[in-house]
């Protein structure tokens, strides 16, 4: 099933589309190519094509794209996943990048909560390397997931923030794969 969402406000027009479980190559143009680059290797991993246009007032800089990319890709996934029914609902992956290594555990649980270590600060190229916790505080809180994402190691801030990326990626890919054993929700309260 895809999702398609749009939101328009005075600081950026997105338009998106998500099928979760696909291969297909996804399209992505945000006007930030380091955004763009990360949000492509979200997708490919965790195997969701996605469809999205964004333009922002880049003008000013480039946190509301970045975070209102967060906003509708993480509400789009929460159309796609809700009510969660015979998922496995918890993944924990590391995702390594040369000398970078990161970890995310993820619980899709109805309650938001991101915890996000990875003491980034700086550029890479022109973008600030802090919104990457911009953009996961969006998609967890509109996703309504518990998400950890933790730096092991590394020093190249490009490295470090695709293995987030990536290692965001595997996680929710293992956490949305289906038990078709479970007929359920996967939780004790019998809802999530």
């Amino acid at each position: 099933m895809a999702v398609e969402k749009k939101r328009l406000t005075k600081e950026t027009d997105i338009t998106l589309k998500l099928e979760l479980h696909s291969e297909e190559e996804s399209t992505i143009e945000t006007g930030i190519g380091f955004f763009d680059h990360m949000l492509h290797a979200l997708a490919k991993h965790s195997r969701t094509h996605v469809e999205l246009r964004c333009t922002g007032d880049l003008n000013v800089d480039f946190h509301h794209t970045v975070e209102d990319v967060g906003i509708v890709l993480g509400s789009a996934f929460y159309e796609a996943v809700y009510p969660v029914l015979n998922i496995a609902r918890f993944a924990d992956r590391i995702a390594i990048l040369d000398e970078a290594a990161v970890s995310c555990a993820l619980d899709i649980s109805g309650r938001p909560y991101l915890f996000c270590d990875l003491s980034l600060s700086g550029k890479i190229g022109d973008f600030d390397a802090e919104l990457t916790a911009e953009f996961f505080r969006a998609f967890v809180s509109n996703m309504k997931i518990g998400a950890h994402i933790t730096l092991l190691r590394g020093n190249n801030k490009h490295h470090i923030v695709e293995a987030a990326f990536k290692a965001f990626a595997i996680a929710l890919r293992s956490a949305l794969a289906v038990d078709g054993e479970v007929k359920a929700a996967p939780s004790t309260k019998g809802v999530l």
